[in-house]
Parts: C-alpha cells; structure tokens; sequence
C-alpha cells in the first residue's frame, strides 16, 4: 500500500544556500535505459510533480545524448520554469565506442550553452562536472565553471561521482553547493569519507539511484524479472552469486515497511532522508513519481532506523554497483 502524497514534501537546502524540496525528480529514464520511452507521459509527470512540490529536477547533457534535456525543457515551458531549481551536468560525451570525460574549459563553456538552448532557459540553478577529468586538474574545470556564475548562466556548482579529496580542492576554487553520488541502502560507500567531508565543509549532498536501480523497489526478487536485455544484467549487484541474496534483504526491509504502511520504495527514500540527504529517484511516468512524493509522510524513528540497520548494515548487498570498466571513472573515497 502506498502512502497518500496529501502531506507533500518538506524542503531543504543544499549547501546553506540552494533551497529545495526534501525529495528530487530524477530525470535520465526519461531519454533511455529504463523501460520503454513515452514523452507525453515524461512531461505529464514532471508537471504533476511541480504540483506536488516536488520542484528540484536532475538532469545532464550526457542523458540520451541530448534529449532528456530537450524533453525537461518542454515540460518547463508556459511559466514552469521559474517553478523549479533545475539542475544539469557537463563532463561525459557519448561516442561510437562508450563514453569519455571531458572535463576541459573549452569543452565546459561549449557545454553549457548547448544545454541552456535544450532546456530552454538562460540559466541553470545548479550545474554539476559529471565526472572528473584525469588529463585535467579539477581546479580548472571548476574555474570554468566559477566563470559560468559570473556570466549569469549557472547559479551554483556541483560535483558528481569525486572523492574526498577532490571536493576539497574543488571548493578551495568556489564554493561547492552540492556532491551527487550514488547512494542507497545498498550502496553505502559515501559514508566512508564522502558524506564525513561535505559535512564538515558545509556542502550539500544529493543521492542518485536511491533504489540501486530498482533493487529496493521490491519488484526484483531473481534474474527471471529481468529481460534478456535489460542493462542491469551487466551489473554485478545484479549477477546470479548476488541477487538472491540481495533480494532476501529487500524482503527483509519489506516487513518494515509494511508495518508503516508503506512501499519498500518509499521506506528507502524515507531513510535517505534521515541520513541528512536529499535523493533523486528517477521517474518517467506520475504513477511511480507519485510513490515516492510520498515518501514524504515517511518519518522513520530512531528504533526503525536501528531496525533498518541491523537488516541491512554497510556492506550487507553483494556485488559493486558498476563492473570494473566503469569503477575506474568514480571516485569512491
């Protein structure tokens, strides 16, 4: 059963000085991966969701090479978009073999105008490096970025997928508003130096993949439930040694979910939340974005979460959450 979205989100605020709602709208699986696409729908959800309060929307350019921002930008037109904080990412580039980083100013300063022209505005609120580039010091990307501020284009600046010590840099250069990593009950590497740094330097954090992608819906219980080409075949999490065990975690926190009445879906948004966090759980259809507005009303007591914890401690799910070729583009500490 699925908690009532009457009691709508609460707000928060990134980095002392972005203010938000409690809970995002993540909006990649609106341009590709997962399930099939339908932009009607897309955009039907992201005007329900503002309805809702639900007002913070996470994008990238990356994202469908393009479209899920062109698909955000129509759902922002007629007056929206002066309704939302919207967020994009610079910094990874599709090409015929995969994707590479290109965290270079001249590609930063190209970045931004093709996305402001798909989104259409003349301004982002918040405008994230996606990932770091090894070939170029963080300092500079950020100092592009920083000039970005200057001109009016971006308002604040984040960082996705970088370690503790590359936030520290990057913030010597201007202040960070916000860390994007992905985080959840199942992956909870953050809290090894991530979250412990942003904390201290007063950064905000926003978690992507807050359900490890669909493992804590509860909808997953064996390979059989996914589709011969579903991507997360690929995944390690998602692998034959891990998943059933994975699953008997997910049906574990089941039991207190449905004690409160709630979704797993939403239990696991609701622990985020606790954490100090703000997640981002992508939806492209008002069903599934409705369910996690919903998780709102969610407020989870000490002894829950001490419940949540010995169910499913750090390190408790198997198998990392990308394969080898695509750790070695993180930073996980």
């Amino acid at each position: 059963m699925s908690i009532s979205t009457e009691k709508q989100l609460g707000r928060t605020t990134l980095g002392g000085r972005l203010e938000t709602s409690a809970i995002g709208l993540g909006c990649m699986g609106m341009a590709e991966f997962y399930g099939d696409r339908d932009e009607a729908e897309s955009i039907r959800t992201i005007h329900a969701a503002i309805d809702l309060g639900m007002d913070f929307l996470d994008t990238a350019d990356m994202y469908g090479s393009g479209l899920s921002e062109e698909i955000v930008g129509r759902g922002l037109a007629g007056g929206r978009r002066e309704r939302v904080v919207l967020a994009t990412k610079c910094g990874l580039i599709r090409t015929a073999d995969g994707v590479r980083v290109d965290g270079s100013p001249a590609h930063i300063r190209e970045a931004i105008d093709a996305s402001l022209q798909r989104l259409g505005t003349d301004h982002v609120d918040l405008y994230y490096l996606h990932r770091v580039d090894p070939e170029v010091p963080v300092e500079d990307s950020v100092g592009t970025m920083a000039e970005l501020v200057t001109a009016g284009k971006v308002r604040h600046l984040g960082l996705s997928e970088v370690g503790s010590q590359t936030i520290r840099r990057a913030h010597g250069v201007h202040p960070i508003t916000a860390v994007q990593t992905e985080y959840s009950l199942a992956s909870r590497g953050p809290e090894r130096s991530i979250l412990p740094t942003v904390r201290e330097l007063g950064i905000g954090f926003v978690a992507y993949s807050p359900f490890s992608r669909g493992l804590l819906s509860g909808e997953i219980s064996g390979e059989a439930d996914l589709k011969a080409d579903d991507m997360r075949r690929l995944l390690p999490r998602f692998g034959a040694d891990n998943l059933p065990r994975n699953a008997a975690l997910v049906a574990a926190l089941g039991e207190i979910a449905a004690a409160r009445d709630c979704t797993v879906a939403q239990l696991a948004l609701a622990w985020l939340v606790a954490q100090g966090v703000v997640p981002i759980p992508g939806a492209n259809r008002r069903a599934h974005m409705t369910d996690n507005v919903g998780a709102g009303a969610v407020r989870l007591t000490d002894e829950e979460l001490g419940r949540i914890d010995e169910i499913a401690p750090a390190g408790a799910f198997q198998g990392a959450r990308f394969p080898e070729h695509l750790l070695k583009m993180v930073q996980e500490d």
